[in-house]
């Protein structure tokens, strides 16, 4: 099965990648590992995790305080969020409307 990131979810990626390379490359590899693995594992088995809302599952990074929130469709994984689990919760809804094209 392969993986498609929500446009606002690969920016969150990205983001959250470079404020831990700007602390320190070492820590900024740990959660690009950590991140990459994440995905590999839900790829693996994407029923495994909780759904949080309607068909949105939840993965708990295990190292850094993050959550990739996912839904699972014919052929792939749409990763929705990548989110920091200190933000808002749900603003992420917005991204799943409807066939969940990304609007």
């Amino acid at each position: 099965m392969r993986y498609i990131f929500h446009p606002e979810a690969e920016k969150e990626y990205s983001e959250a990648a470079i404020y831990y390379k700007e602390r320190g490359l070492k820590v900024g590899k740990a959660f690009i590992d950590e991140v990459e693995k994440s995905i590999s594992k839900i790829l693996s088995a994407p029923k495994t995790w909780r759904i949080i809302e309607e068909d949105v599952r939840r993965y708990l990074l295990l190292h850094f305080p993050y959550g990739i929130y996912y839904t699972i469709e014919n052929d792939y994984v749409l990763i929705v969020s990548v989110m920091h689990l200190s933000r808002k919760p749900g603003y992420w809804k917005n991204r799943i409307i409807g066939n969940k094209i990304f609007g």
